[in-house]
């Protein structure tokens, strides 16, 4: 049954791609088009420029899109539910796991996990500033976003520096860029009517979940508009949704920065995208459900916006995609992204993570050994944690 082989192909990856969004799309790549030949080059560039596109975790999104290309929407769910599923036990795993050592200040493995954190992140800074930042003017679009997040601290202003860097780019950053067109032919595509329904149900959901939770006064629908917002906001994938997921969290009083943080290290050591790390979230929370069911709450409401977005957007693609003037704002939205991580990596990450001038020479080595040497994060990770049990 073709829903099947979807599942497994992608469970299988789920167990097996570590190094985050970059290397998953190498896997995909070499899976689902080398060796089952699923679709082709040229599909798999055109769902790639779909997902850059789009709000939401960038990976997921392609191997939700590759799932609905083999097997409709049911493949769609199959593959995310085979890519996410190991993850996602892992991380509700550890917050379980983590609620026995008590005080997060005393363990040391803990802080190692913090320094561990500000490798990665400091590494992404680069990775993207190096990619997205290739001129003065998305270097001082970055570096302004930088600054102005670091000063003010609000998830609201964090949309709207977003819009800003989108606007200025399709204003003073043309640049087309052209795309294969071969997804046209695909049937499923044409369903336009779907894609309404799904574009409408999106917007839905996003200005409708802050007035339910606000009325209401639930703290089910405050964690719901919480999780949906990080989905829908976060440009740039995983790393990126760091300070959204801070603000709606940490700074509301549901969850310890040093939990939050100890978290974002842990899921670096594991398989799958990096938005199961909402699983750990959900369930280590002092609000809502809690526990398993309260991970998988925040996961699928992190998710949600995703599916939405590609369910919505793919049947129109193809009439769109060319627009030179989406490129550009894009081009502006992705430098704006960079500086928004530069942001993170000073607060909450180094804030918390650079305890001591060893925490701080730990921490400087294991970036370069991600960004030079380019080794694996999970060993990066390990490596950490086992320094801070025992030296920190």
């Amino acid at each position: 049954m073709r829903i099947t082989e979807i599942f497994w192909a992608f469970l299988k990856l789920g167990c097996l791609a570590f190094g985050g969004p970059s290397a998953h799309l190498a896997y995909f790549e070499e899976a689902f088009v080398r060796r089952r030949q699923w679709l082709s080059a040229s599909e798999f560039a055109e769902i790639l420029a779909l997902c850059q596109f789009l709000p939401g975790p960038g990976s997921s999104q392609v191997g939700f899109a590759l799932g609905l290309l083999r097997g409709g929407v049911p493949g769609a769910f199959a593959a995310w539910l085979g890519f996410t599923l190991p993850a996602t036990v892992i991380m509700i795993g550890f917050a379980y796991g983590i609620a026995a050592f008590g005080d997060f200040a005393e363990a040391g493995w803990i802080s190692g996990l913090l320094v561990a954190a500000m490798a990665v992140v400091a590494n992404a800074v680069v990775n993207m500033g190096r990619k997205l930042c290739t001129d003065i003017w998305t270097l001082s679009l970055a570096m302004g976003a930088a600054i102005l997040l670091s000063v003010v601290s609000d998830a609201r202003l964090q949309l709207l520096v977003i819009l800003s860097g989108g606007l200025f780019g399709a204003v003073f950053l043309r640049h087309p860029k052209p795309f294969a067109t071969e997804v046209e032919g695909r049937v499923w595509v044409r369903n336009r009517r779907l894609g309404m329904v799904c574009l409408a149900g999106f917007f839905i959901f996003l200005l409708g979940l802050p007035v339910l939770a606000q009325n209401f006064e639930s703290e089910l629908m405050g964690v719901a508009d919480a999780f949906y917002r990080a989905g829908s906001l976060v440009f740039g994938g995983g790393h990126v949704v760091l300070p959204l997921l801070d603000g709606f969290t940490v700074q509301r009083g549901w969850l310890e920065e040093e939990a939050f943080l100890a978290g974002y290290g842990a899921a670096q050591a594991i398989p799958g995208p990096l938005f199961a790390y909402t699983a750990y979230l959900g369930a280590s929370m002092q609000v809502g459900l809690g526990g398993v069911w309260g991970g998988l709450y925040a996961l699928v409401f992190t998710y949600l916006p995703a599916w939405l977005l590609v369910l919505g957007v793919l049947p129109t693609w193809v009439r769109w995609r060319d627009s030179a003037l989406l490129q550009s704002a894009l081009r502006g939205v992705n430098a704006v992204v960079v500086g928004v991580l530069m942001a993170a990596l000073y607060d909450p990450v180094i804030i918390s993570g650079a305890q001591s001038l060893l925490h701080i020479t730990i921490g400087f080595v294991a970036f370069y050994a991600l960004q030079f040497r380019k080794a694996a994060p999970l060993l990066v990770v390990l490596i950490c944690g086992i320094l801070g049990q025992s030296l920190l």
